[in-house]
């Protein structure tokens, strides 16, 4: 595949992960969702949803893959998956809690959410358990301030979310 990125502006850098290893039904599908968009940076998003999917995560060599099939470069898909907390990182827990933290959510609470969190999960935002299990971050709006706080595990939202219920959840996740 020719790349349309100047050569000055492609990487120099080598990196060390394994190909990305793409079912050939995925792969049909990622040229199908470009195929969708006039110009192909604009099918980014759904594409990354793709391979978040098929890989289970976003690295270096999922964005490197991502920006060929694109004709962008790996920078370009770097601010993307780095802006939206909805992708996941290397070293991201297999259950991620969102919690939000912005104004209605903050009145009503999600601070103490954040501390039980913390408490039972032995853990602070932006930390794993060294079990792998749970990733906990602090998120801006989700959408749900008339529920506040509000929380999503994983894709699902809680609202309404309670210190005290904060151990059921845990536990119903962790059995998951």
């Amino acid at each position: 595949m020719t790349s349309s990125i100047p050569l000055r502006l492609r990487p120099v850098v080598t990196f060390p992960e394994k190909p990305v290893a793409l079912s050939d039904a995925a792969r049909r599908e990622a040229k199908a969702i470009v195929a969708r968009y006039p110009e192909k940076r604009a099918a980014i998003l759904p594409v990354l949803w793709l391979y978040e999917r098929e890989v289970g995560e976003i690295n270096l060599a999922v964005e490197r893959e991502v920006a060929l099939l694109l004709d962008i470069s790996p920078a370009q898909v770097r601010e993307v998956t780095t802006f939206y907390t909805m992708f996941r990182r290397p070293g991201t827990g297999r259950h991620v809690v969102q919690v939000c933290h912005t104004v209605s959510c903050a009145l009503r609470g999600a601070g103490r959410v954040v501390a039980a969190f913390r408490e039972h999960l032995g853990i602070d935002p932006g930390e794993t358990t060294p079990d792998g299990l749970f990733t906990l971050m602090k998120v801006e709006c989700l959408g749900a301030c008339e529920h506040a706080p509000c929380l999503q595990m994983d894709d699902v939202q809680v609202n309404d979310v309670t210190p005290e219920g904060v151990p059921g959840l845990i536990e119903e996740y962790r059995a998951k």
